[in-house]
């Protein structure tokens, strides 16, 4: 089991804390075992001036975390708490994953733990955090970006996009979407390569709905962004904006990466062979599968298989 430690300090904020809790702190039956979940912090210390943390063991159960969670900071003019900010360099220096939410990255950079990585925080943020930090590549464009062991999330509703692809990292795609369905929110797919980023599904008033619904029935078939244009009613220039503004990516990596999530979800979830794996999810053969899996999942098909077959 994981065991995942929420660090709360004077100054975290409350919605980010509360999103922490009901992702990894509540078993719902979804994967079994779940998290080992603590809420560790000072005595008594304010949540973003709503409430205070009902714990007195101090930052010593990160000593003995796998995974540290530092929700967002109210005011991120203040030098974070000197006892957090060592808690977070000794649980780097052992090898912990460490998650920041919202501008809780200004935490982990006060830390030295951002140095040279590629990270986001709220965008509104981002230009101060680019600017008192210089060494940190900071990304406003993206929801969230997984740069292992450090992950760091945008604003408030990204915070979930985040806590979702863990789930979906630690115990696979079938369990992250059942989650996702238990919290009513949609479920969050991964993209990129290298780095994760997450595009919600369109919005039921984003003008990208009924073609992005249609293309998610038509995986099986070789999709153009012609037919994608057409199906919109937009040109592909129209078409291309739109996408861009909705997922932050482009239409045919958005169906790149629709194919992908398709094949986590057959991996886990049916006997199917790779070959058929790959003609029901519009890769073609399975070597192209392989290829692209191994690319952007990071595992072959068949290890991915093992790893989270229900």
């Amino acid at each position: 089991m994981r065991s995942v430690v929420l660090a709360l300090y004077e100054g975290a904020m409350l919605f980010e804390a509360a999103t922490a809790i009901e992702v990894f702190g509540v078993a719902r039956g979804i994967a079994d075992p779940w998290y080992d979940f603590t809420v560790c912090g000072p005595k008594a210390a304010w949540l973003g001036e709503l409430a205070r943390v009902a714990t007195s063991d101090g930052f010593g159960p990160m000593a003995r975390a796998d995974t540290v969670i530092v929700p967002s900071c109210h005011d991120v003019a203040a030098d974070p708490p000197a006892d957090v900010v060592a808690a977070l360099r000794a649980a780097h220096a052992r090898g912990a994953r460490i998650m920041s939410l919202c501008t809780g990255a200004f935490v982990l950079a006060a830390a030295g733990l951002l140095d040279g990585r590629r990270v986001t925080t709220h965008w509104g943020h981002a230009p101060e955090l680019a600017r008192r930090y210089p060494r940190v590549e900071v990304d406003a464009d993206v929801l969230y970006v997984d740069d292992d062991p450090i992950l760091t999330s945008a604003g408030k509703a990204a915070c979930m996009d985040l806590s979702l692809h863990v789930v979906r990292t630690d115990h696979g795609a079938a369990a992250a979407n059942t989650l996702a369905r238990r919290l009513v929110v949609p479920p969050h797919r991964s993209g990129g390569q290298a780095q994760f980023i997450a595009a919600p599904s369109p919005a039921t008033d984003s003008p990208l709905e009924t073609v992005m619904r249609w293309a998610l029935e038509q995986l099986h078939e070789p999709l153009t962004v012609e037919q994608l244009a057409t199906r919109a009613n937009m040109s592909s220039r129209n078409l291309a904006r739109h996408f861009v503004a909705t997922t932050g990516t482009t239409p045919l990596r958005w169906l790149h990466n629709q194919r992908l999530h398709r094949a986590q979800e057959l991996l886990e979830t049916t006997d199917l062979g790779i070959d058929m794996i790959a003609t029901r999810t519009g890769m073609g053969t399975a070597a192209t599968l392989r290829h692209h899996f191994n690319r952007t999942i990071g595992v072959a098909p068949d290890t991915y298989r093992r790893t989270f077959r229900a």
